[in-house]
């Protein structure tokens, strides 16, 4: 399979083509904050090879450092590529705007676009608007603070995806080979993704109604950004209504909301957010509609439209962070995520919203359930909704349910099915489900039957 020039990757006959090459890493640096270079490559693609002395990795490395600014202090290696000896640039930079031999350029397409005085000046204020180096900078937590289950964890799933080409041997070294780490010590980015505690915070909370008068349910959840967006996603589905489909074989749990834009949303919540703002990411499940809140901007002068249209290139607000989450398969690629929650709940007949506030950025997921009453003019309810919780959900907080429904039976021994769902805020469905599992580990028993009867608790 043969190379192709693109907005990320060019390449150069040789290495008497440096200055042109130079520029190309900048002007890539500027629009996507990575990119890769290849000295013995035609431009159609065919691989000619590179004349290589002692001191020419060195003398490129040199060269690159002088001439970009910020410093640029790019991986290159020797390649064999058709048997030819070619030479291998891999480059990124998350320092705001990059100048090649003093004057500022753009990639577009294979090209590179020498920039205006105006062009600059908006390219600057577009990035300081969004964009910022937080992510690169390097935090106070040593590498002895990782969480290695996490780190062993996402490895493995970068390599069955086809973007990670190592093996878990050691935090230090997996991390130094995703430029997380400075100095045994975890840059920001490196904090926030793999370490025991992240910093960080997403709130969620049930509201009975449409507004946030009053709540049924609200919870923090602390602690990496993997384990984060798990713990956001499991909380979501274990609150939404699901339907079965028995039109087959087999029983199919089929959600209101379509799982995988839930999930787009919350990683895009937490990737993009703003890091210095102190404010949590919040997830708010009304009866009529689902928000994911993130506190940080949206980018300037843009809509969401233009990412989901596809006509826009992508501006990571936290560059190393997205382009972790794309290695373990969790982002499929920069710029997408708008794109794909949309098209996911328009094939589900969904219907979502994105708004930009000046606090944050908001995507909103409408109840399906709740639109047809609208749409039938059945008056709503005022009374919160009871939603059934996922067949299989999380263990604890099937566990926390539970917990509950032994409470009322102490409180009311023949208290009813219906009653304990209008009292959790779930559905008679999870009711009974709660009450056969409890009975099948001998915790509860019917004493009579079911009209008339009574439970009994009799094993604590």
């Amino acid at each position: 399979m043969k190379l192709k020039e693109s907005e990320t990757i060019e390449l150069k006959r040789s290495t008497a083509e440096l200055k042109e090459a130079i520029i190309s890493i900048a002007a890539i640096l500027n629009k996507h904050y990575k990119g890769e270079l290849y000295f013995g490559i035609q431009d159609d693609g065919t691989a000619v090879g590179q004349q290589i002395g002692k001191s020419t990795l060195k003398d490129i490395s040199k060269s690159i450092a002088d001439h970009i600014d910020p410093k640029v202090y790019p991986d290159i290696e020797i390649r064999k590529i058709a048997g030819k000896d070619c030479i291998h640039i891999e480059f990124r930079g998350h320092e705001g705007l990059y100048s090649a031999y003093g004057r500022f350029y753009l990639r577009a397409g294979d090209e590179n676009k020498k920039l205006s005085t105006k062009e600059i000046e908006r390219l600057i204020e577009k990035k300081k608007n969004y964009v910022y180096s937080w992510g690169s900078e390097l935090s106070e937590t040593p590498i002895s603070s990782v969480k290695v289950s996490t780190l062993r964890s996402f490895i493995k799933r970068g390599k069955e995806a086809g973007r990670i080409g190592f093996s878990f041997d050691s935090p230090k070294n997996v991390l130094n080979k995703l430029h997380l780490v400075t100095r045994r010590k975890l840059l920001n980015a490196g904090w926030v993704l793999f370490s025991k505690t992240g910093g960080i915070e997403v709130q969620v909370a049930i509201f009975a109604g449409r507004d946030k008068i009053t709540f049924l349910d609200i919870q923090s959840f602390h602690g990496n950004l993997f384990e984060l967006i798990e713990k956001s996603e499991i909380y979501v589905k274990e609150h939404i209504n699901w339907r079965a489909d028995l039109s087959g074989s087999q029983r199919i749990e089929i959600p209101e909301i379509p799982v995988r834009a839930i999930k787009e949303a919350i990683i895009n919540s937490l990737c993009h957010r703003d890091f210095t703002n102190p404010k949590s990411n919040e997830i708010a499940i009304y009866r009529d509609r689902i928000e994911i809140y993130n506190p940080g901007q949206f980018p300037h002068d843009y809509s969401p439209d233009d990412f989901i249209k596809g006509t826009e290139a992508s501006i990571p607000r936290n560059p190393l962070i997205a382009e972790t989450l794309y290695r373990s398969k969790d982002i499929e690629k920069w710029g997408s995520g708008l794109r794909r929650i949309s098209e996911e709940c328009k094939e589900a007949g969904v219907k979502v919203d994105f708004q930009k506030i000046k606090s944050g950025f908001t995507v909103i997921f409408y109840r399906p359930e709740f639109l047809e009453q609208k749409a039938k003019g059945v008056p709503g309810n005022k009374k919160s909704k009871p939603v059934e919780g996922l067949v299989e959900g999380s263990e604890k907080s099937s566990e926390k349910s539970s917990e509950k429904i032994i409470g009322e039976i102490k409180k009311n021994p023949s208290v009813s099915a219906q009653e304990l769902s209008k009292t959790l805020g779930i559905t008679s469905r999870a009711v009974e489900k709660h009450l056969s599992r409890l009975k099948e580990k001998g915790i509860i028993k019917r004493i009579g039957p079911d009209k008339g009867g009574h439970w009994e608790i009799i094993q604590k």
